[in-house]
């Protein structure tokens, strides 16, 4: 009771001072150096893992279970009297990411279903006073980041299925909620209070990662969600916590990374990027799963093999941009072997090739068909990916000193032409990504 009390009295204070500095501080935001160091860092990273964990792996039917299914609340909540993941190991879930070469993770710390996975006192609603397990699982994981020097980021739903106080949109619509009920004030509150727990007891959060703004975007009056307020906070409490929106539109003035789903920046093959969401000149992430779904679903098990996912890595990189790699954990807590499996291929990978990912930049040449190309100050990585001739053709404007494989050094023969330069593989080329490396002046 005591814990619940300060807590509520410390969010109260800090709520009061966000609003003293109000939307005006974040519509004027320019970060902080601390900040634009943390851009930086994420940036350089290139590759992190997405963990989409919460009380719907239970049903092990995917994350949006209770709305597909059109699950009342109070029913779909029993199910918090049985979750008891047992064999959840915080140093084993880091462990396993940081073999696979992977920077940072992101996880779900309050999903769409409404159920928080840390002992929050805002609501009894969590995985420490709801369920038997008792255990702060986003404590755990955040002390053994720090231990083992992996970036943590906090993925958080802006929708609620659950709480009556939430104003329902297009989704939750069958869930049991009267919509009569609905008190915005009440629900922002909530949110604010929530994230200063997150910002305040968790040690040092990379990125708070937002979704559900798309619930609001077909109503007849633009829904303000007030943001400026919720980034400034976020800002005040964490200088160098980056805020990202999953809201398929252009970034918000506040926000620190653009977030693209499904696709590479630039790209709509999903359908969910707004025709105006230009990309950005901010940080940018592409998240996408290793197999169909975000949330453990137990008949999915249709992975992407190792070689897809490194060409996606490779793509997004050419892109410029990090790839978030999706696992659904297990209700009993552990990864799916198969994603384990993946991991541990695409480390291997990295052990090899990440110094062509990691710190670099997009390339002089756009994703190609045939691949595509990375740059760190004057070498440039050309990906080849999918090409079966020995010549191929560059349309470069800088100067090629030399050119050789990577990483075993092979002689690769450079001929320039009027518009660029032709490349003479020592071979065709058949590995999952047969990199040639470029002194360029």
């Amino acid at each position: 009771m005591k814990r619940h009390f300060l807590s509520r009295l410390l969010c109260s204070a800090l709520l009061l001072a966000s609003s003293a500095t109000g939307a005006w501080a974040e519509s004027t935001y320019t970060p902080t150096p601390e900040n634009l160091a943390s851009r930086q860092e994420f940036s350089d990273l290139r590759f992190g893992i997405f963990l989409h964990w919460g009380l719907y792996s239970m049903f092990a039917q995917g994350e949006w279970y209770m709305q597909n299914a059109g699950i009342p609340y109070a029913e779909y909540s029993k199910a918090a009297s049985g979750f008891y993941p047992s064999r959840f190991n915080a140093r084993e879930w880091v462990e396993a990411i940081k073999a696979s070469g992977a920077g940072y993770i992101t996880i779900t710390t309050r999903h769409h279903e409404g159920f928080s996975m840390w002992h929050t006192a805002q609501s009894d609603y969590n995985i420490v006073d709801a369920t038997p397990f008792k255990r702060d699982v986003i404590k755990e994981l955040a002390d053994e980041c720090q231990r083992q020097g992996m970036r943590l980021h906090f993925y958080y739903s802006h929708l609620d299925w659950a709480r009556e106080d939430y104003p329902v949109g297009r989704t939750g619509t069958k869930c049991g909620k009267d919509p009569q009920r609905a008190d915005w004030p009440s629900y922002y509150r909530f949110m604010n209070a929530q994230l200063t727990e997150l910002l305040t007891n968790y040690g040092p959060v990379g990125a708070i990662w937002f979704d559900g703004w798309w619930d609001h975007d077909s109503d007849a009056t633009p829904f303000d969600w007030q943001l400026d307020e919720q980034y400034a906070l976020i800002h005040r409490l964490q200088p160098a916590c980056l805020v990202g929106n999953n809201h398929h539109s252009a970034p918000n003035p506040g926000e620190d990374i653009q977030i693209f789903e499904r696709d590479l920046p630039g790209e709509n093959t999903a359908g969910f990027v707004d025709k105006a969401a230009e990309v950005s000149r901010l940080p940018l992430e592409t998240c996408e799963t290793m197999n169909g779904m975000w949330g453990y679903k137990i008949i999915d098990q249709n992975y992407k093999s190792s070689k897809q996912l490194v060409h996606y890595l490779v793509n997004t990189a050419g892109k410029g941009a990090n790839l978030l790699m999706n696992i659904g954990p297990q209700p009993n807590g552990e990864l799916p072997q198969t994603a384990v499996s993946r991991l541990k291929e695409m480390g291997e990978w990295m052990k090899v090739y990440g110094s062509t990912i990691r710190g670099t930049q997009a390339g002089d040449i756009p994703v190609q068909d045939w691949g595509a190309t990375t740059r760190r100050d004057d070498r440039l990585y050309v990906h080849i990916l999918n090409y079966d001739q020995r010549e191929l053709f560059l349309p470069l404007e800088c100067k090629v000193l030399k050119a050789s494989t990577f990483p075993d050094g092979q002689r690769v023969s450079v001929t320039k032409t009027a518009t660029g330069v032709v490349l003479t593989l020592p071979e065709i080329p058949t590995a999952t990504d047969y990199v040639v490396e470029l002194i360029t002046r």
